[in-house]
Parts: C-alpha cells; structure tokens; sequence
C-alpha cells in the first residue's frame, strides 16, 4: 500500500453511512498517535470550564487516581471504536459511561462541550502536527461518529457538522472559561501523570514543552505562566518534525488502538470493560433528580 492509498480508500466511502469504518481507518491507522495526543488535549481543556474542573476535583479521582482515570476513559471510549455502537462491547461502554455522569448532576451545555472537543481538537491538532491534514471526509465522519455518541448518551442538541461542532466549542469557550482552584489541581495532577511516564530527569523539559503546546486561553484559565517564545517555536517545531518523519514511513498495516498504548499502563493482567470506570462518590453534587436512561444502542442492563 503507497503512503495515500488509505485516503482514497476513505475518499471513496460515504461519512454519512459508513462514518464507523472511515473514522476507525483514520484513528487507528492514518494517525493513531496524533488521536491519542488530541483525545488527551480534549479531555484536558474540558478542565478549564469550571463546572467541570470543579466536579473533577471534588471527586478526586483525577488527582488520586490520575493514571486509572486516564486508562479507564481510553479503554471505555477505545472499544466502540473498535467494536462499534450495535456490539456487546460497544453497548458495555456506552451503559458505563451513562452510568458514569448520571452519578452526577452535569449539565446538557457542559456534556455536549466535552462531545465537542472530541470531534474539534483532533482535526486541530493533526492539522498543525500531523503527516498530512484531515480530510473533509474523515471531518465529517468523525462529526457523525460522535453525534452517534453523543445520542446514545442522550445529549441534546448536538451540533451536525463538523463546522457547528467548532463552533459550539469556540463560543462555550470563551463563555465560560475561567479560574478554578480544584480544576487547577487537576490540571497539575494530569500534567504530572504525562511526564511521568518518559525517564524521570526529562520531567520539567517535558512540562514546559507540554504547556508550550496549551493555546493561551487554557494557560490563562488554569494561571500557567506563558512559555517563552522560543520554548514554544522548539515545542511546536519537534512536533511537526514528528509527522514529517511520519510521512517517509510506510503506511501502517494494522489498526493501533488505545488499549495497545503504552500510556495506558493499569491493567497489565487484562480487563472488563464493564468494571471500567467510577462509582458514585457519596456527597459530590449528586442529582436529586432520577435521569432517565438513555439507550445503549439496544442494550439492557
């Protein structure tokens, strides 16, 4: 297979019907690396909206159990990807993830925000750092993939293309980012959990290269010090060289999906996906009010 082959491939395929198939080919063999860099920035900049920072640290999950929660939300959102909505894998996350926020009294605008990042930040990301830039097919499957998503999650009003998506994300955004305390823990729990995962003396380069990558709008919510120039020119300039070197190899032969990450390190032994994730915390903005729950493609409890 030549370097672009993949992409006619996609090309030829309907991101309306076939968004499953054009979004697995593109996540898990065009830019497998890059939508585990993005998926992390997206999950990471859902903390500079307060509401969500806030709730994050009063569960402490994220700053307790920092690797766990990374592992767990990779798995849980990675086996859809890979098994699709209609399968028994598939409907066991998405009854997880339901399970998950209805412990919680989250709203409506800050559900479909985080849905909005999933489907904004890798096209932002790959764009800048990528091997080559998505396509407008692989823009509007990953829009429909996670409009899917987002109705089995029994969110409403979801934005229905990629540009309303983006534009969801810009206007909440600037609406309601902002300084928090307990989200600022979590920022420095997840930024701590990152570099700890290459050899120990490359952790404060590592760090100032990670927040080299923020856009200034995360790093005034969270009350980071802007990098300098240059720290930030090297930071962004490595990463693009990245894909550059990328783009000389030979495509991949094989999907990579995130269970076979090294950064996902908690369960050595295997897993069930069912006993992924978190459970109630007794006491944490819990909602008085009994959702309803939405369906899981089918599923029953």
């Amino acid at each position: 297979m030549k370097r672009y082959e993949r992409l006619q491939q996609i090309r030829c395929l309907d991101p309306e019907k076939d968004y499953l198939e054009i979004y697995r080919l593109s996540a898990t063999y065009e830019f497998p690396w890059d939508h585990a860099r993005a998926l992390e920035l997206a999950l990471y900049r859902t903390y500079a909206v307060p509401s969500i920072g806030a709730l994050l640290a009063e569960t402490a999950e994220f700053s307790t159990r920092t690797q766990k929660r990374y592992d767990d939300t990779a798995l849980l959102l990675d086996a859809i990807v890979e098994h699709g909505f209609d399968s028994d894998e598939g409907h066991t996350a998405i009854r997880r993830i339901n399970q998950m926020h209805r412990s919680y009294d989250i709203s409506n605008d800050d559900m479909r925000y985080v849905l909005c990042t999933f489907v904004v930040m890798p096209k932002r990301w790959i764009d800048s750092y990528g091997w080559r830039r998505l396509s407008r097919h692989e823009m509007a499957a990953a829009a429909a993939y996670y409009r899917t998503l987002g109705q089995h999650m029994g969110i409403k009003e979801i934005p229905g293309s990629y540009e309303e998506f983006a534009q969801c994300l810009d206007a909440y955004e600037e609406a309601h980012f902002g300084w928090d305390e307990g989200a600022r823990s979590v920022s420095d729990a997840t930024l701590e959990l990152m570099v700890s995962w290459y050899p120990r003396p490359l952790a404060p380069v590592l760090r100032r290269a990670t927040l080299a990558l923020l856009d200034e709008s995360l790093l005034r919510a969270f009350d980071y010090a802007q990098p300098s120039a240059a720290t930030r020119a090297l930071a962004r300039r490595a990463v693009r060289l990245r894909g550059r070197a990328v783009r000389l190899l030979p495509p991949r032969t094989a999907p990579r999906y995130a269970r076979q990450n090294w950064e996902v390190k908690g369960y050595p032994d295997g897993y069930r996906i069912g006993e992924l994730g978190t459970r109630p915390v007794p006491g944490v903005r819990g909602c008085p009010v009994r959702h309803e729950e939405a369906p899981a493609a089918g599923s029953a409890e």
